[in-house]
């Protein structure tokens, strides 16, 4: 396993991300400190999360994912030596979906704060603003930036033209651009990623880390029929992807992984590792079984057979 460049952020990660949506959630303090250790112990360094998170769940209001990492961080501090740590900015916290130059600074300093670090060092752009021109968000990021405060920047859920005209920008006005990407993008959802945008950050330089890597669990082969859906909360959710293309992806992963002697989740995170101009995908777990999955994933060697089956099966 091999650390891999971020971009031209300056930042290297191990091929996997851990995904902290579930922090303050479905995983509770003392979970998501067991599970942030045994990711770390296992050589991985990148954690993403938001401002935003869990704010979906009964009784929060957002920033409950980035207070616990402060706090696992607190508690041993040498750690923050050993992490990337990637936040967001722009969802709906109390002032809406904004990128604004004056909201910005503001989000930063209640992150950082929650966070209990002096910098961040991935800053992303959660969602487009299309009321705000892109100097101003990319000024208010250059002057984080100018203040020590955050290290890189990145967007998420931008297509290939908002990103292009970001880009334009950023040259432009001469303020720093979007390094990194987060897009949805797994083997039963590739369209959004695949094409324009994906040619753009290959030719760009731009690193990629994906959201949405098991497509919500679907990619685990759990859910392979209606009934199944009813088994877990997220399973209305996914009934999108119960048709013959969805089934024909799980025959494929079961194939490959029992070549591999894996599970189906492992060989489809796999399959992104192994994507020309992906750096990493973001993932998930609510437990240490399924950390000790994820972390098997990143030691999956697919041949060109493997990957070629997988894409047939998901085109």
């Amino acid at each position: 396993m091999q650390s891999r460049a971020l971009g031209r952020t300056g930042l290297s990660i191990m091929p996997l991300v851990f995904g902290g949506n579930v922090f303050g959630w479905t995983a509770d303090e003392a979970t998501s400190f067991r599970l942030l250790d045994a990711f770390v112990d296992h050589g991985f360094n990148a954690i993403d999360t938001a401002d935003v998170y869990s704010a979906w769940a009964p009784g929060n209001q957002g920033g409950e994912s980035e207070t616990i990492i402060g706090r696992w961080l607190k508690r041993d501090p040498a750690k923050r030596d050993r992490v990337v740590i990637i936040t967001k900015v722009g969802s709906d916290v109390g002032e809406g979906k904004t990128l604004r130059g004056d909201y910005i600074p503001r989000a930063a300093e209640k992150s950082l704060a929650r966070l209990g670090i002096d910098r961040i060092d991935l800053y992303l752009s959660h969602w487009p603003d299309d009321a705000t021109p892109h100097e101003e968000t990319l000024g208010a990021f250059a002057r984080l930036k100018d203040e020590g405060k955050i290290a890189a920047i990145g967007c998420s859920n931008f297509s290939a033209d908002q990103l292009k005209a970001s880009l334009a920008a950023a040259e432009r006005n001469g303020l720093p651009r979007y390094d990194v990407l987060q897009p949805e993008y797994n083997l039963v959802a590739r369209s959004s990623l695949e094409g324009p945008l994906l040619d753009l950050c290959r030719t760009q330089e731009i690193g990629v880390i994906t959201y949405y890597s098991l497509a919500s669990g679907f990619l685990s082969g759990k859910y392979r029929s209606q009934d199944d859906l009813s088994k877990s909360q997220r399973g209305g959710g996914l009934a999108k992807y119960l048709d013959a293309r969805g089934l024909r992806v799980l025959d494929a992963l079961d194939e490959v992984a029992g070549r591999h002697k894996a599970r189906p989740a492992e060989v489809a995170l796999a399959w992104i590792m192994h994507k020309p101009g992906v750096t990493a995908p973001i993932a998930s777990a609510t437990s240490v079984d399924q950390l000790e999955s994820l972390a098997r994933s990143a030691r999956i060697s697919l041949t060109e057979d493997d990957m070629r089956r997988l894409d047939e099966a998901s085109a």
